[in-house]
């Protein structure tokens, strides 16, 4: 793949999420007037509200980079990504009347966005969809980043938890736990690779989890 269509992939992947979520978005709204099927829509309809809350800083770059050292992860991530939401929003909607219990995904969804938000925040300028260091980069330790290395990714995989839950078809399952949380993972160690690089990174990393508390 040229490094122009690497740098346009990010824009690429945003247009066809964002169409194929909306087309998931209309779909649950056609369902009918079942309580579950609205909750549906409610929760792509928050989804895709995330989304757009992050296009500001989708597309950013930190400046010239000083080092950038991708290996196809972000190519990787970004696809699981989309082949987990799709496989989620175009299953089989659930149609069993609204129970209390469905909140439980809204709220994992819902927190998980949150988090994520938070830590790009925490991050500023140096937060890019390009595992890269920029000149005068610093770790970030405020925040989210008090209590794991990776909150962001945190977020990332709490999101996508509760909305996975909520349909909970079998290939959404699949894809999350056997192709978006090892994409995950990779990207993870990455990034790790080049952060190490950083002033000040290894004792950051010995006090923080990397992606779950007490676990990993």
């Amino acid at each position: 793949m040229s490094v122009s269509a690497v740098r346009r992939f990010p824009a690429i992947l945003f247009a066809v999420g964002t169409c194929a979520a909306t087309g998931g978005l209309v779909r649950a709204l056609a369902a009918g007037p079942g309580r579950a099927p609205g909750m549906a829509a409610v929760l792509i309809a928050a989804y895709l509200g995330w989304v757009f809350l992050e296009v500001r800083v989708s597309f950013r770059t930190a400046g010239e980079p000083a080092s950038e050292d991708d290996r196809g992860s972000e190519l990787l991530y970004g696809l699981a990504r989309l082949a987990t939401v799709l496989a989620a929003v175009y299953g089989p909607l659930p149609r069993a009347p609204w129970q209390p219990w469905m909140l439980v995904p809204a709220a994992l969804l819902s927190a998980g966005a949150a988090l994520r938000l938070l830590s790009i925040r925490a991050l500023g300028r140096f937060y890019s969809h390009r595992v890269r260091t920029v000149e005068g980069h610093r770790i970030a330790d405020g925040g989210p980043y008090r209590l794991l290395r990776h909150p962001a990714y945190a977020g990332m995989l709490l999101a996508h938890l509760g909305l996975v839950s909520f349909f909970c078809n079998p290939v959404s399952v699949v894809l999350l736990l056997g192709a978006f949380l090892p994409a995950i993972v990779y990207r993870i160690r990455v990034e790790e690779r080049m952060l190490y690089a950083v002033e000040g990174y290894r004792a950051f990393a010995l006090g923080r989890k990397r992606l779950v508390p007490f676990v990993w």
